[in-house]
This record gives C-alpha cells, structure tokens and sequence, in this order.
C-alpha cells in the first residue's frame, strides 16, 4: 500500500532525481557485442542537445606535421576511464571526467620494426572476476595490456605479444597482416579481424581466428578460402588456399552472445580486380559468416558478391537488431554494403526477411577472367545510395565542370551496375569507399530503425597490362612490378593521392637516400605493406628506379635467405605475382576544381525501417563551406566514421570533410546541433555517462579527404 502510494505522488508531484541509467559504460567498441552504436542514455535528448558544449579536449601530441596520421578509433569508457588509441597507436588511459591522461603505452618501444603501420579503430577490455586485460593490436602484434598500470600482460603469448602472422599455413616472415579492428569477445576468446594485402603480389589468407585471452593461444581458425575436404572448396581452382589470398574479415564482427553466434562479413579474395587465377564464385569471399562462437563451425552464409572482381568487400561489422516482420518480433542481424544494399536475415537460420534476386552480370573483356553469370540483389529495403551514374545526375554546378565531366565520359566505358573491370575504364558507383564504409551503421530495436551514412561519389577503374604474370616466380623490370602492384596506389606518374594520404614518389630522393628506400620497403609504414617477399637486391631495384637510377630484372622470391630463386613448384608460391594486369589507382571522378563529377548529395545520412524495409527520411550530410557561401544548398561530403543512436532519440555523427560533429533528430533527420572539431572526426563518436553527466566524444585525426590531421578527443556535455 506504501509503494503505490508513493508511486503516486511522483506521478503527480515528480522530482529531481538522478536517472538509473546514470552510470553507463561505452564498455564495448561501437556499442555492445551487437555493434549497434546505440546507448540508453537520455540526459541529452533531442529538445536539449542544442546546449551541448565542450567538456574537455584531450591532445596525445603524435599527430603528423604533414598530415599524414589519422585516428579512427571509437573509444571504450569502462568505470570513468577512458581507452583509446593515438595517431601513432599509442594506447592511451585518459579520465572520462576531465580529459587527464593517465598512462601510456607505447606497442613499438624495443621493437626491431619501429614503424607504426596501418590505423587502429578500438581496443576491448575482457572482464573475469577481479581479471581485466586490454587486448589490441597495432602493427602484426596482438597485446595484452593491464588496464590499472598500461604495462603489458607477460603471460600472454610471448612478454604479452601475439604474432598474428602465425598460425596461417604460410611463412610468417612473408605475410602481411594486420589487425585494424578491435577484436569481438566471447566468453575467454578474442575473435580477431584481420587486414591483409589485396592487390596482384602475394596476399595472406583471411583466415578467421580466435585466441585465448589468457595465453594467447589459437583455439579455432575458420578458412575462408576452404582447404580440401572442406566445404566450398569446388568454388575455387584446386589448392587454391595455398597460393590465394584475402577473404579476409576486416570491416568487424557482432557476436550474439545468447546463441552463441559470431557472425563475420568477409571481403574480396585477392587480386581484387582480376581473378583469372581463382575462377569460380568463391566461398568465402564477400560473405556474411555466421559461425558457433566457441568452436568457428559455420552455421550458415549468405554471399553477396560471387567472384568479386570490383573490390565490393562488406565494408562494415554486422548489426544485431529486432524488428517486427509479418506480424512477429524477429531477431535479425543487419549487414550494409559498399554498394547501398541493406541485407537482413534471421539469426538463426540466415532466412532473408526480404526477397533477394539474382541479376545477369556482363561478361569480362580481360584475359583470362570469367565474370560471374549473376550477382544477387535485395529488392527491400531500397538502395540507400544511387546506383546509376547516368547522363541525368552528371554534375550541372558550372557548364565548364559538366563539359569536362562528359569529355571524360565519351572516353570510358558507359556505367551500369555491376560492369567488370576494362583497359577502357569502368565507372565504379557508389565508389571504392560506398556506399557505406567502416564506420557502419546504428540501430534503435526499440522501432525497429537503422541509422547509415553513405557516400556518394563515382570513382574509376582502369585496368593496364603489365607483362607480369608468368607464374613461375620472374616478374621482368623493376618499371613493370611497379605498374603491376605499387601503381595502384601511387600512380603511374608517381604522384599519389593526398585524399588518401598517399605520399607523392615524385623527387623521393630529397627525403630518403637509397638505403632508407630498401629498408622501408622491407619494413612497411603506415598504410604501405611490407614488401619482405622481394629479396633485398630486388628491392634495392625498386629503390633505383624511384630514384632514378640504372635498375636491373626484379625475380620475386622469398625473403628467408635473401637469395632470388625461380619456383619449379607447380603450385606457385607466395612470391609470383599472377596476374596480367595492374591498374592505373583508385582515381575519384571529379570536376577540375575537385568537386565530385555527380550531382549531389555527395554524402547522405538516411534512416531505414527495417520493419516494413523502407526509407524513413535521408538527408544531406555535411557541407562545403565555400559552396554554401554561395547560397547552394548543403552539398553533403565524402564521410568516413559511423553514427551513434540514443534513448534521448539523437543521431550523432561526425565523418564529414567539413570537420563538425552533429546531431540529428533521430525521429525526422533534422539538424539539431552541430559543433566544429579541431580536426575532421573520421571515427564513430562515444556516448557515456560518469557520475550522472553525460558525455559524447570523438577522436579528431583527421588526414584524409585532404583536411589536416589533429591528435585529439573531444568531448561534449550538457553546461553543469
């Protein structure tokens, strides 16, 4: 009788109270295991969210001079601290309260290989009674760090380190692979996704894997490129496993951690625009795994490209998502694509909630290629980008931008979806990048809504003969092994691409002597893979021909030993380079003043009713200034980052060019707030609360799209 008296007089006379969601963690990366960016928080809802301001800014002072870092990480705030990582892949221990640092962890001190390489976009804390451990990785080393004093864990693996280039049938020396993302935790396994090289050299498999948390051990591995025996091995050319690589999981994983269930989306097998030497539709490229958890048996699959010969990998983690579906509450799981396809499937069974049809693909103009017959397409909920770069969106912005577009246009090939890869060039739209990229998206379950960024910008493919290719081992000239594999990041003129923060070769030699260039090659840095399966007299030729200099033949051979030697094998090794083709880069299409060459929207935030499979709103998202100064309406941009949903029913995001984080009603898509960064947030924010404030921050590295980089965090609060 007392307590429903006093529910009473709340109802009629509310109080001030703290809120029993006051005290939440952002424990887990981008989330929760479901990966569903989503927070139950509600301090800042969509009628307050335009107060919020500045809480504290934190700066880890690594950050590049030349714009060339970048930091992608969504931040873990676990009991009011704070993990993150910096531009150089430091991990850092910050308070969640003010901003104050208080340790960090250096993974590259002592180590022989110095150079920081790739990015890194989150940490995971694994929690067992009074035992917490820190688990990433940054360069080819998986650690184990203690969160209470930043210093690594020695019982894991060998002085706290896990080679991830181990355990994958293949010398370690010679692989390249990476860990761009944050583990997916079950129970005592850390489920690890990997990044490994795509183009024509010699690629690591993808092979998925899951490591003890105490030891560091490999418990299971799952071969996306099927060994014999195994099934899907008839989707590929005999022994492939042997001499293909990628299929790798890269984007992220959800774990449903009820069932059991880790479900992975893989990318392309590589080369990625060639596949003449893995015809077939091969499993497990460009799938959506779902395996048991505790032992990486597959459950079930879905691909969604068969022989992916367009780089078309799933660009981002699943999301793990309820929504009502022919009358009944459905347990679903939500993958986005590089395309604009939304694809939704039970959990259990890998049911389609929506009809999916398979469509004729054209065929391939290159030797040796075969193009899938079909590719599959859902047919609900819509595209969430555009899919045809016709004659009607080509950009009108000025007549002189629209003539020289469609000057270019006469020269290449006409798109439509799913054309393969051509000497005469290939519109990819939506571009390399999506569509949707790696920040992926946000759900709300409560109705059943997922929340996606895209891009929309076309980009082009042009494939070049190389002369590389003979399979057994002898690539010709150093000037051809360029062409056919650093090209398609550098150029054929050498030149780079600052949007992607690839350095010009053009004058190296007024940076780095010869010595410097063998080495760096050998090592890798940043985003460059190491090039260790060319001998050293091989890489010193490459060296000379960027330098100028007199080259001799490049013999790819293996690095153990340091001597170049043909490979009589007849299952080609690591070393051959296999295809016949290289391409002249990732070329975006735009005007000359370096606007896109479509018709905006160039960037679009759009909710989707994953109940009914339909487009609740989509707005622009981000603008560029110089154009709204000119009273053209917001463009919206290139965006690279994901969004984060709350119970206070906002959207925030940042990702854009224009270097602002915002807020978005999540019920209608207007702008509630915005903020500039001191750099561009290309990272998915955090949302988290300590003693009853809540907080939002967002890493701000910039260094892409060419913006300047920046080495903070920031974070936002309601005024106190």
């Amino acid at each position: 009788m007392r307590s429903k008296l006093f529910a009473l007089l709340l109802a009629v006379f509310p109080v001030s109270r703290v809120p029993a969601d006051a005290d939440k963690d952002w424990a887990v990366p981008l989330g929760d295991p479901g990966q569903t960016h989503y927070s139950v928080l509600r301090q800042i809802d969509a009628d307050n969210v335009a107060q919020l301001r500045p809480a504290w800014v934190y700066r880890s002072g690594d950050g590049s001079p030349e714009n060339r870092t970048q930091i992608q990480c969504n931040p873990i705030i676990v009991d009011g601290v704070m993990y993150a990582t910096t531009p150089s892949l430091k991990l850092v221990a910050v308070d969640a309260a003010t901003g104050r640092e208080r340790w960090r962890f250096d993974p590259f001190e002592g180590l022989a290989a110095g150079n920081p390489l790739g990015v890194n976009r989150g940490v995971v804390l694994w929690r067992s009674g009074t035992e917490r451990r820190i688990l990433f990785t940054a360069g080819y080393f998986l650690h184990a760090v203690d969160p209470e004093t930043g210093r690594l864990i020695g019982s894991f693996g060998k002085e706290g380190r896990v080679d991830i280039r181990e355990g994958l049938d293949r010398p370690p020396s010679e692989q390249f692979v990476l860990g761009n993302t944050p583990g997916a935790l079950y129970r005592n396994l850390l489920i690890l996704p990997t990044r490994v090289s795509e183009g024509p050299g010699p690629a690591s498999p993808g092979d998925i894997r899951a490591y003890d948390v105490r030891t560091g051990r490999i418990v299971w591995s799952f071969h996306t490129i099927p060994h014999p025996g195994e099934f899907g091995y008839e989707t590929w050319p005999p022994d492939a496993w042997r001499f293909i690589g990628g299929a790798n999981c890269w984007a992220g994983m959800a774990v449903d951690e009820a069932r059991g269930i880790v479900f992975a989306p893989t990318g392309s097998a590589a080369f990625d625009f060639w596949g003449g030497d893995r015809l077939g539709s091969n499993l497990f490229a460009n799938c959506l795994l779902a395996l048991d958890a505790a032992t990486g048996k597959l459950k079930w699959h879905f691909q969604a490209v068969h022989h992916d010969i367009w780089d078309r990998d799933f660009p981002s983690p699943p999301t793990l998502v309820t929504v009502e579906h022919e009358g009944r509450r459905v347990d679903a799981v939500a993958q986005t694509t590089k395309t604009g396809f939304v694809y939704v499937f039970e959990r259990e069974t890998g049911k389609s909630l929506f009809p999916i049809e398979e469509r004729p693909t054209p065929k391939s103009d290159l030797v040796g290629e075969s193009a899938w017959p079909t590719q599959p397409v859902p047919l609900k909920p819509p595209p969430f980008a555009r899919q045809l770069f016709s004659e009607q969106i080509v950009t009108d912005r000025t007549p002189e931008a629209s003539a020289a577009v469609f000057a270019r246009w006469r020269q290449i090939l006409p798109h439509q979806p799913w054309l393969p890869p051509s000497t005469n060039g290939t519109v990819i739209f939506p571009g390399f990048d999506g569509g949707a990229e790696w920040g992926g998206a946000a759900v709300d379950s409560r109705k059943g809504w997922l929340y996606v960024n895209a891009n929309e910008m076309p980009w082009i493919l042009q494939m070049i003969e190389t002369k590389a290719g003979a399979g057994q081992g002898n690539i010709g000239t150093p000037e051809q092994f360029y062409n056919a594999v650093c090209a398609a990041c550098h150029g054929l003129t050498r030149l780079g691409e600052v949007g992607r923060n690839i350095p010009t070769l053009v004058n190296i030699g007024q940076k780095l002597k010869e010595d410097e260039i063998v080495q760096l090659l050998g090592t890798g840095r940043g985003n460059m893979p190491s090039f260790s399966f060319l001998a050293e007299p091989d890489r010193r030729g490459l060296a000379r021909l960027l330098l100028g200099k007199e080259t001799a033949p490049v013999v790819a051979a293996p690095a153990v030993g340091g001597a170049a030697e043909r490979h009589p094998d007849p299952v080609p090794s690591m070393a051959t380079i296999r295809s016949p083709y290289g391409h002249t880069g990732y070329n975006r299409w735009t005007d000359p003043d370096g606007f896109p060459a479509v018709k905006p929207p160039w960037g679009t935030l759009s909710a989707i009713d994953l109940n009914r499979g339909e487009i609740a709103w989509q707005v622009p998202l981000g603008e560029i200034p110089e154009l709204t100064a000119k009273g053209i309406p917001p463009t919206g941009t290139e965006n690279y980052g994901g969004p984060v949903v709350t119970a206070g029913n906002v959207v925030f995001i940042a990702a854009t060019k224009d270097e602002k984080i915002r807020a978005f009603d999540a019920r209608s898509g207007k702008v509630l707030w915005q903020e500039s960064l001191p750099a561009a947030g290309y990272a998915t924010p955090s949302t988290y609360s300590v003693d009853g404030r809540q907080y939002v921050v967002i890493a701000c590295g910039g260094g892409k799209l060419g913006t300047k980089s920046g080495d903070a965090y920031v974070a936002f609060a309601l005024p106190r």
